[in-house]
């Protein structure tokens, strides 16, 4: 994808304005009144804003003009369901949908496919999470977001699984500048007890030098084969903290496995 492109479609991003915050209110009080021409001008100075999200995803092979029209789509959802009495910025607003548009455009262009119910189960969830995230100014669990669906855990954690990204086996999870640790070795074999693994010193040395949370969460991803979501709900933290703590375990962790 060329990301310093100029002309998109039939745009040119380099003349493209930049409003103030105040211009913004001033615009959006005309778009509520119905002013289409307040609403076209609005649109126009936030494409910028499209321009900056469609980077993200320069790495998927897709023609930079087909993301920017679906960014823009984004962009027109947000301003058309924004609300205005909330204590927050449009641009706070607008990006996660922009973002949920492209990835949706990704996904049912995807070879892989998920049914459309499916489909639909996780979009109202991210907008659930996300709702309930501004109440609550907290990551809502799995539990709490499946209770405002009506919808069973195992439910929701299968909707939002069918719309993650897909990825190799071979894929780099970890690199500490001369090896690297790739997904593959990260699958759960049934065959091999966690008994086994514990015989060996090497590794047991090196787990018994995590701290409490690290060793649990090594535990629950690697001997017992949960999930990240599982594990964060199971802990308490967020799912992004639960990547974060078993990368810096692993890391640690390599320093005294031969």
């Amino acid at each position: 994808m060329i990301i310093n492109k100029v002309e998109i479609c039939g745009v040119n991003t380099s003349k493209l304005p930049i409003l103030s915050n105040q211009q913004k209110k001033e615009l959006f009080e005309r778009i509520l009144q119905g002013d289409e021409k307040a609403r076209e001008e609005f649109i126009k100075g936030n494409l910028r804003l499209v321009l900056s999200v469609i980077q993200r995803f320069n790495n998927k092979g897709e023609q930079v003009d087909d993301l920017f029209q679906v960014g823009c789509i984004g962009l027109i959802k947000a301003i058309d369901n924004f609300d205005v009495t909330q204590n927050v910025q449009f641009s706070t607003y607008a990006v996660p949908m922009i973002i949920g548009e492209i990835r949706r455009y990704l996904r049912d262009n995807n070879a892989i496919r998920v049914s459309r119910s499916l489909r639909d189960t996780a979009y109202k969830a991210l907008h659930v999470r996300e709702r309930l995230f501004n109440e609550s100014n907290r990551e809502p669990t799995i539990s709490e977001i499946a209770k405002d669906m009506d919808i069973s855990r195992e439910e929701l954690v299968m909707a939002m699984d069918s719309i993650q990204d897909t990825i190799s086996l071979y894929d780099p999870i970890f690199q500490d500048g001369t090896e690297s640790i790739c997904v593959l070795d990260q699958i759960k074999d049934d065959n091999v007890s966690n008994h086994v693994w514990e015989q060996n010193m090497t590794l047991s040395n090196a787990l018994d030098r995590l701290g409490k949370r690290e060793r649990l969460i090594i535990d629950m991803r690697f001997f017992e084969g949960r999930t990240q979501m599982e594990v964060a709900e199971e802990i308490g933290i967020s799912q992004a903290q639960v990547s974060r703590l078993e990368k810096n375990a692993l890391k640690s962790m390599r320093k005294y496995v031969v």
